[in-house]
């Protein structure tokens, strides 16, 4: 279930995106592989709903099993598996909210206030968007952008960009300190951090 709208801050879309090969995890659906006996896009997932108002799932396989979660489930939209922008991009054009928050469903250690934290610098209308950094290492696909940028990102990804980083050059970027939560951000991207993971599990 998604939060109520908060007084101060406009509703807020999110993402998880799921859609990825999972080729360092074996080739498996990332998002459907077990921590603690959950999947790790439950763990994102239960993150995201107190803090947004709309979320979609991000998912070019297995849709069933997505869709089991109670969100809205969405494909990717440009062929040959772009890579994570794709599902950012397909999450511009479904969302229902000019902003849309965005994370990898292996993260199952995100801030519980990290959407709030990313909102910050957009109270000013010439951010285009935020992204989180701890130290000097920022997590560009753990953002919150606007839906307005959608036509910039359609020209991009046509262009054959893929890359974040390379799509964030061009636009005006603030970067949100998460220093207190450095761990927060870890991925989940092989078998063996995902045993590691067993013994540290979310809060």
């Amino acid at each position: 279930m998604s939060a109520t709208p908060s007084s101060n801050r406009p509703p807020i879309t999110a993402v998880v995106l799921a859609g990825g090969l999972g080729r360092r995890m074996g080739r498996v659906d990332k998002g459907l592989q077990l921590l603690d006996g959950r999947p790790l896009a439950a763990w994102v997932l239960d993150r995201l709903a107190p803090q947004v108002d709309e979320i979609l799932v991000s998912a070019n396989a297995n849709r069933g099993a997505y869709e089991a979660f109670g969100h809205r489930v969405i494909e990717d939209r440009i062929a040959g598996h772009a890579g994570p922008l794709a599902g950012l991009h397909s999450a511009l054009c479904e969302a229902r909210y000019a902003l849309v928050a965005c994370a990898p469903c292996d993260t199952p250690f995100l801030p519980t206030e990290f959407v709030a934290r990313l909102h910050d610098p957009l109270s000013d209308d010439r951010v285009d968007l935020s992204v989180a950094r701890t130290g000097m290492r920022t997590h560009p696909v753990v953002c919150l952008a606007r839906r307005r940028l959608l036509p910039h990102l359609d020209a991009f990804l046509g262009n054959g960009g893929r890359k974040f980083e390379e799509w964030y050059a061009s636009l005006r970027v603030a970067q949100v300190a998460f220093d207190d939560e450095a761990d927060a951000f870890r991925n989940i991207n092989s078998p063996a951090e995902l045993r590691a993971a067993q013994r540290t599990k979310p809060l």
